[in-house]
C-alpha cells in the first residue's frame, strides 16, 4: 500500500485505508445503534445555513457535517462556533479533486467517536473518516483505492474552495492555510499537501492522504506548538475514541431502568449523549471552565445560562462526572460577592454581555447533590457548599419583598421582563399581569410569590442540610433542616387550593390564589413538599384529558386554557421535557409508578422524531400534535431523557 501523509494547522484531519476499517458491530452493541443517529448530512449553501446538523468532540469549538452530494470529496465546513451565531467557514474548506472520475455513489456513517463518508466511481473508492485528536485538533484521512481490474494513472489535489465569512482573512503559505478573524481571537490552521500529484495504482492498491485543522485560542498557546500542529497518530486517536465510546455508553446502558431496556431507548440514549457531546465547549474567553450550550444550532444559544447549567450537570452526572462539575463551576466562576448567580455569560463579551439583570430558578444545590450522590466527591462538595449556601440565602435578601419567608422572582435593574425571566418561563400566563415592586437599590420583585420557586427553595434546604452533614457541619444542617420544616408549612398553607386539588401562585400578601394551572403546580411533588392526599389530588388533574393527558402529556399549561397556544406561545403551552421530568419524578415520589412509566412512554411515542434515527431533539414540543417546536439539539431537552431512562 501507498501511503502519503499530511497534516494541518487549523484542522487536522485524517483518513483510514478502507481494508482497515472495523465494523462497529464487532465494536459492539454500544457503538453500532450510534450509526447515523443523528443525520450529519449537509451540503451548506451559505454560511449562515442551519437546515442539517453538525458533528463535534471533546469540547471544540469548530464542527462539520458530511456530504450530502456525490461530488463534493470533503467534510462539509468547518462549522466556526468561535464566529458570532456559529457560521460556515466554506461549504466544504478542501475538497479532493481526482481527474477522470465520475463519481455515483455516496455513503456515510455518523459515530459518536467519529464520521465516516465513501465515495465510488466504476474505478475507484474513496473512504475519509474525520476525529477529534483534541479540542484543538480535528483529524482527517482518506483512503484511495483502485477498484478496478487493471492499473491507474492516479492524477490528484486538495482545491481549496471559497471562503464564504467575510469577516474571516484566508492566507495561505506553502501546504498551509492560516485563518484569521475579526470576530474572534482564535487562530486556524490547516496544514496539507498542496501540490498536485500523479501516481501509478495497481488493482487492488490504496494511497492514504492525511491533514489536520486546528482552532487555537490564545490561552492554549502555551500547549506548544508540538501538541497543537504536531503530528497525531489517526488510527490511535480514533481506536482510543471508539473505545472510549463504547466503556461510556455500555456503562450508561447497564444503568437504564428495567422498563427501558429495549433497543429503542437505548438508541434515544445515545442521540441524548450526542446532542450534549455536540454542545460541549471548552474553556475559551471570558469562560474558565468547561460546559454546555443549549444548542449550537439556535443562533442566539452560544452562551451558558445558568438554570440551564444545573440541568446539565445533573444529566451530565450519569457518565461524565468531571464535565458536570465544570459546568457547575463554570457558572459559580461569575458569583458576585453578594451571592447572586448571573442568568447567562458568554464567552466573547465584545459580542454578547453578561446578564446580570436576573438570575434563574434555585435548581444549583440539586445539581451539586447529585454528582456527590455519584461521586462520593467530598473535596467537590467542600469546594461548592459555601457558594451554595451565599447563593441560597441571597434570595431571602433581596427577593423576599415582605420579609415573611415566602421569595418572589425578580430582576436587578426593576425591569419587568428580566423578572419574568428569572422564572425561566419568560412569557408564561400566570406573570401575565404582574407588576415589579422594589426591595432596594438593585434589589426588585414581581407582586407575586410563586410556588415553584419555594418549592425549589424547600428542596435546596433538604439538599444544603444533607450537604451539610456529609461535611459534619451539625449546625448548618440542623438550620437548614428547621427552615425546610417551616417552609413546607407555609407551601402547603399558602399555595394549595384545596377545592382544585392544585397548587397556584399568589399575590405578594399570599391571600390571592393567580388560578392559572400549569406546571409549576406539581413542582410540590418533585420537590417532595405535598402530603400523600395532596398529590393524589394533583395526580387526578396531571391525568385528566382537560388539562394535562396529551398526545405529549404533561405540558406547561392546561391544555382547556383560553390562552393556551403552544404553537407561538413558548410557556404557554409547548410540552418542555424538564417539566415533564419534574412531574413524572413528582408522580413516582408518591408510588405512582404505573402512571409514571405509562406517561414517559407516551411522551418519547407522541414527541416527533424522538425514537426515530437522524432527527434532533428539540427544544419543545407541540402537545396536541407532537410537532417539533424551536430549537434543535436542546441540551436540557437531552438531559432530562437521561434522567427519565436512566435509573436514579
Amino acid at each position: 500500500m501507498l501511503k502519503k501523509c499530511l497534516f494541518f494547522g487549523l484542522i487536522c484531519c485524517s483518513f483510514y485505508a478502507c481494508e482497515k476499517h472495523t465494523s462497529l458491530l464487532e465494536a459492539g452493541p454500544a457503538l453500532y445503534l450510534l450509526d447515523n443517529v443523528l443525520d450529519y448530512n449537509i451540503s451548506p449553501e451559505s454560511k449562515f445555513d442551519k437546515s442539517g446538523l453538525m458533528f463535534s468532540d471533546q469540547g471544540a469549538w469548530f464542527a462539520y457535517g458530511m456530504s450530502d452530494t456525490v461530488n463534493q470529496l470533503g467534510f462539509s465546513g468547518p462549522f466556526l462556533l468561535t464566529q458570532e451565531n456559529g457560521v460556515w467557514l466554506s461549504d466544504a474548506l478542501l475538497t479532493l479533486e481526482i481527474t477522470g472520475q465520475q463519481w455515483k455513489q455516496h455513503t456515510s456513517h455518523g459515530y459518536a467517536s467519529h464520521l465516516e463518508q465513501v465515495f465510488t466511481s466504476d474505478q475507484l473508492s474513496v473512504s475519509q473518516q474525520l476525529v477529534y485528536a483534541s479540542p484543538h485538533k480535528a483529524l482527517v484521512k482518506t483512503v484511495v483505492k483502485n477498484t478496478s481490474d487493471h492499473a491507474l494513472i492516479l492524477d490528484y489535489f486538495w482545491k481549496v474552495n471559497e471562503i464564504w465569512a467575510e469577516e474571516i482573512e484566508l492566507t495561505k503559505t506553502e501546504n498551509k492555510l492560516i485563518i484569521q478573524s475579526a470576530l474572534s481571537n482564535a487562530t486556524g490552521y490547516t496544514l496539507y499537501d498542496d501540490k498536485r500529484e500523479q501516481v501509478r495504482l495497481l488493482p487492488g492498491a490504496s494511497i492514504v492522504l492525511e491533514y489536520s485543522q486546528l482552532f487555537i485560542f490564545p490561552e492554549y498557546q502555551s500547549l506548544g506548538d508540538n501538541f497543537l500542529l504536531g503530528r497525531s497518530d489517526f488510527d490511535a486517536v480514533l481506536d482510543a475514541r471508539k473505545k472510549g465510546k463504547v466503556e461510556q455508553y455500555e456503562d450508561l446502558f447497564s444503568g437504564l431502568k428495567p422498563q427501558f431496556k429495549d433497543s429503542i431507548y437505548q438508541q434515544l440514549l445515545c442521540k441524548a449523549l450526542l446532542t450534549l457531546q455536540n454542545n460541549w465547549r471548552v474553556p475559551a474567553g471570558s469562560i474558565k471552565h468547561a460546559g454546555l450550550f443549549p444548542s449550537y444550532h439556535y443562533k442566539w444559544f452560544n452562551g451558558f445560562w445558568s438554570w440551564d447549567s444545573w440541568k446539565h450537570a445533573v444529566g451530565l452526572s450519569y457518565y461524565d462526572l468531571e464535565l458536570a462539575k465544570e459546568q457547575v463551576r463554570l457558572m459559580f466562576a461569575f458569583q458576585e460577592k453578594n451571592g447572586f448567580v448571573p442568568d447567562v455569560v458568554f464567552r466573547d463579551t465584545t459580542i454578547e454581555k453578561h446578564n446580570y439583570r436576573d438570575t434563574k430558578p434555585p435548581l444549583a444545590s440539586w445539581a451539586v447533590h447529585k454528582i456527590f450522590e455519584q461521586s462520593a466527591d467530598l473535596d467537590f462538595v467542600k469546594e461548592m457548599y459555601p457558594k451554595l449556601k451565599k447563593y441560597h440565602n441571597w434570595w431571602y435578601r433581596d427577593r423576599d419583598h415582605d420579609q415573611d419567608g415566602i421569595c418572589e422572582y425578580g430582576s436587578t435593574d426593576g425591569s419587568l421582563i428580566a423578572a419574568k425571566w428569572e422564572s425561566g418561563m419568560d412569557n408564561a400566563v400566570r406573570f401575565d399581569e404582574a407588576v415589579i415592586l422594589q426591595n432596594g437599590p438593585t434589589a426588585f420583585s414581581l407582586n407575586q410569590e410563586s410556588v415553584d420557586l419555594n418549592a425549589y427553595l424547600y428542596l435546596e434546604k433538604i439538599l444544603l442540610s444533607e450537604l451539610a452533614a456529609s461535611l459534619g457541619l451539625e449546625i448548618d444542617e440542623e438550620d437548614f433542616s428547621n427552615q425546610a420544616s417551616i417552609l413546607k408549612e407555609q407551601i402547603n398553607t399558602q399555595f394549595y387550593d384545596a377545592i382544585d386539588g392544585w397548587y397556584y401562585d399568589t399575590d405578594i400578601s399570599g391571600t390571592s390564589m393567580i388560578k392559572v394551572k400549569a406546571s409549576e403546580g406539581w413542582i410540590p411533588l418533585w420537590a417532595k413538599v405535598a402530603n400523600q392526599d395532596q398529590a393524589n389530588a394533583v395526580r387526578t388533574t396531571m391525568l385528566d384529558t382537560n388539562h394535562f393527558l396529551t398526545k405529549v402529556p404533561l405540558q406547561t399549561l392546561n391544555v382547556s386554557h383560553p390562552k393556551f397556544d403552544p404553537q407561538k406561545g413558548y410557556w404557554r403551552g409547548p410540552n418542555w421535557l424538564d417539566q415533564a421530568y419534574f412531574g413524572i419524578q413528582g408522580l413516582r415520589n408518591y408510588g405512582f409508578e404505573r402512571e409514571a412509566d405509562q406517561l414517559t412512554l407516551t411522551i418519547l411515542e407522541g414527541a416527533e422524531g424522538l425514537l426515530d434515527k437522524g432527527t434532533s431533539i428539540r427544544e419543545n414540543y407541540h402537545p396536541v400534535t407532537g410537532e417539533g417546536l424551536n430549537a434543535h439539539n436542546f441540551s436540557w431537552s437531552a438531559a432530562h431523557i437521561i434522567m427519565l431512562l436512566v435509573k436514579e
